[in-house]
């Protein structure tokens, strides 16, 4: 699990930023950086850059390698304080609160602004990066690939979602983007997989949430990881998250992924709900209707 960074940022100095954006700069061409490299690419002098590394490397924002040649790269707590950063020159947020859930992809925290907000830092390739790799089709033809690029690829491919479906579609509202980083709206609710839907909601519940599927399509986007964890359920409605897999309904797999989202929720609403949602139900109808734009119940698929 990745160490929440915010309560050492009032402790780094601009030329700790230094550094750490210099070994950033320095890992978009290997993997590890040249000591020797790092005052070209940090702008400091080679007694500076000694000092900042032990500042850095004991709050575990940078790793050292020293076979073959004494090297760094960032942690993810250090790409975290970079982005921190940046939103905080921004003045995008002013203040660091609760995580509000974490994953195996992401981390997500309440940030203070004119109002709470979330933000949520990305995490793909820090325990799945092959996995990531192989399915992401923003890491498919990349010679140098680390988790610092897959998780900025990531969180730029989910906030350009966002934008595009956003407000005709529900989804958190995009606020700023940095790194692998998103800022956006905090949702209110309760994630599906643990909502207690009274009997009369649940088929409600359930067009609710296809007919955000169907905007999504409309607006050329397909979720593809849809599941009973990412649709929060609130008084306003229903709110999907997480769309970094999200393909483009031009992509040659879309048809298949939307099958599959579809036949995901409406398989939670059977198995929780077996009274409201029958089990003989029409998933390829209701895909069929997603696409043509004429979706409006479960209740009138075949």
């Amino acid at each position: 699990m990745v160490r929440n960074v915010a309560p050492e940022m009032a402790n780094l100095e601009p030329e700790d930023f230094y550094l750490l954006s210099g070994i950033e700069h320095g890992m978009r061409f290997s993997k590890w950086v040249n000591r020797e490299k790092l005052p070209e690419f940090a702008n400091l002098t080679e007694k500076e850059v000694d000092y900042r590394i032990d500042r850095c490397h004991d709050r575990e924002l940078i790793e050292r390698k020293t076979q073959q040649y004494e090297g760094y790269r960032l942690t993810f707590e250090g790409y975290d304080a970079l982005a921190l950063r940046t939103f905080s020159e921004r003045d995008t947020i002013r203040g660091f609160g609760a995580p509000l859930g974490v994953g195996k992809e992401s981390d997500v925290y309440e940030v203070q602004s004119y109002k709470p907000l979330a933000l949520k830092y990305h995490r793909e390739g820090f325990t799945n990066f092959r996995e990531v790799q192989k399915e992401r089709d923003y890491t498919a033809d990349n010679q140098h690939v680390s988790w610092q690029y897959t998780a900025r690829k990531a969180a730029e491919r989910e906030y350009e979602v966002l934008e595009t479906l956003y407000p005709d579609v529900h989804v958190p509202r995009p606020i700023d983007h940095n790194r692998h980083a998103i800022i956006m709206d905090k949702i209110d609710g309760v994630e599906l997989s643990r909502a207690a839907l009274e009997p009369d909601q649940v088929v409600p519940v359930l067009d609710l949430i296809v007919g955000e599927m169907q905007g999504a399509y409309a607006r050329g986007y397909v979720h593809s990881d849809m599941s009973a964890y990412n649709v929060f359920v609130g008084k306003d409605g229903v709110t999907i998250f997480d769309w970094p897999q999200a393909v483009a309904t031009d992509h040659e797999n879309a048809p298949e992924l939307l099958a599959r989202d579809l036949k995901n929720i409406v398989q939670h609403f059977q198995q929780k709900y077996p009274q409201q949602v029958r089990r003989e139900l029409d998933v390829q109808a209701i895909v069929d209707a997603v696409v043509a734009g004429e979706f409006e119940t479960i209740e009138a698929a075949a």
